[in-house]
């Protein structure tokens, strides 16, 4: 009874000391995100400036600043899934080790999804409609132009349980695994009985509750989702307004 009492208590610091480093690498990602789009505001105005060479420049660092996000990222889901695994044994614990390993296998996981990629196209896409807004970039074809422009990198918009949207959700999280999202008390409960993600095609697993957390950047996905969809309901409330303007 004190060893299982023992172990808990060090599980528990385990987890506490895991939120404060991912609190901590969360206030990293914000200050990136910021410093991303002031640098592409930026360079929009150098753009309109035909300063081209400057915004070449702002671009690099930009790629450089994004990969630096990415592995942020990485660490911070790599603490947090060592930390929900966590079992005290007999043998020290090489932390550094475990830490290691999951960032290395999370960064390689062909289904991680690369958020530099999709802030690198803002960045880009700004710089494109300075002098050629409504055409698409180059490489690019219609579908392109609206998958990038109006979504951003959340592979499923509704949970597949509970059936809200995911800008709803009271406590979102995400699968380790395949990356899609789900409300965390109603995956929980799924899990129990079902190992399989219960999006209809999807061959992720969900062995365990700790293949599921809420990671560095879900919550940001999830607030630029929002924003999105309050631009897509001005614009439509705006289109609306025109068409009775034009009948009258």
């Amino acid at each position: 009874m004190a060893s299982a009492t023992s172990s808990d208590g060090i599980a528990g610091r385990i987890q506490n000391a895991s939120l404060v480093l991912v609190s901590d690498n969360n206030s990293t990602l914000a200050d990136i995100r910021k410093a991303v789009t002031v640098m592409k505001n930026i360079a929009v105005q150098l753009e309109k400036e035909n300063q081209t060479d400057k915004v070449k420049d702002l671009e690099n660092s930009v790629a450089e600043l994004l990969d630096l996000y990415s592995d942020c990222n990485h660490r911070s889901s790599a603490i947090q899934s060592v930390a929900n695994g966590y079992q005290p044994g007999e043998q020290l614990t090489n932390f550094q080790k475990l830490l290691d390993d999951e960032f290395t296998k999370l960064k390689a996981a062909p289904s991680s999804v690369p958020q530099n990629e999709h802030l690198m196209r803002q960045f880009r896409e700004a710089v494109w409609n300075v002098h050629h807004a409504g055409e698409p970039m180059p490489g690019d074809d219609e579908e392109d132009i609206v998958m990038t422009s109006t979504q951003c990198p959340l592979l499923n918009m509704t949970c597949p349980l509970s059936g809200k949207p995911v800008t709803e959700l009271a406590d979102p999280v995400r699968s380790v695994d395949c990356r899609h999202v789900y409300e965390k008390a109603a995956i929980l409960q799924y899990i129990v009985k079902n190992p399989n993600c219960p999006v209809a095609g999807c061959r992720g697993k969900l062995q365990n509750s700790n293949k599921v957390f809420c990671d560095a950047t879900l919550k940001f996905e999830i607030e630029e989702m929002r924003s999105l969809n309050k631009q897509s309901n001005r614009a439509e409330v705006i289109e609306d307004f025109t068409e009775d303007v034009n009948k009258d």
